[in-house]
């Protein structure tokens, strides 16, 4: 799927689109998660969607995505990760997640967000791991949230960009997380700086 592909399901299907293209990234969607939900910033910016529930559907894909990885762990176990090792490129991503969680326990979830497919492992394995969905989803919920919001308002301001940033993005990762957060501290400065411009003028 290409990110004119994704436009367009947008305008055929309206905020469904988000939320199943972001659900359906446990399996492996063919565009990032990064650029679907910049995306969704992005159609609010022109018009094409409402902000509110546009995020809104956007926020429930993200986290029912993983929590679809999370409970296959708890109660499928072992045989969802020993097909994701039959896959070979899936080794890294699993090492990467076991050494995050076991370096940093729960408070793995929070930092495997910002690191493309890990974020998609590491609920497979808290879940294997017995966490409590109640602890699962108070990690994971808060932190899916300023997620989404970083990368949402960043797409408002990418505009026509958003397929060529989110792809840096995801490709980059952390390493380039000072991008979509430097833009939401701009965007959050220009709004302020404008309301009280507005207000100065009345």
């Amino acid at each position: 799927m290409s990110y004119d592909s994704l436009l367009s399901m947008i305008g055929q299907f309206g905020y469904a689109a988000l939320f199943f293209a972001l659900w359906l990234g446990i399996v492996g969607m063919p565009i990032p998660d990064e650029v679907i939900v910049m995306t969704g910033g992005a159609a609010t910016a022109s018009g094409l969607l409402h902000v509110i529930p546009a995020f809104a559907l956007t926020y429930l894909g993200v986290i029912s995505g993983l929590s679809l990885g999370y409970f296959l762990g708890r109660f499928v176990g072992s045989p969802v990760i020993e097909k994701l090792k039959r896959k070979k490129k899936m080794d890294k991503y699993l090492s990467m997640s076991e050494s995050l969680i076991e370096k940093y326990g729960s408070m793995a979830l929070v930092i495997s967000y910002f690191f493309p497919v890990v974020r998609h492992v590491t609920p497979y394995i808290v879940g294997i791991n017995k966490m409590t969905f109640r602890r699962y989803a108070l990690i994971s919920y808060s932190t899916g949230l300023v997620w989404t919001l970083i990368f949402f308002v960043a797409g408002r301001l990418a505009g026509d960009h958003v397929e060529e940033a989110g792809k840096l993005i995801h490709l980059y990762g952390l390493r380039l997380l000072w991008v979509p957060a430097a833009l939401v501290m701009i965007w959050a400065v220009y709004r302020l700086v404008f309301s009280k411009r507005s207000l100065g003028g009345e």
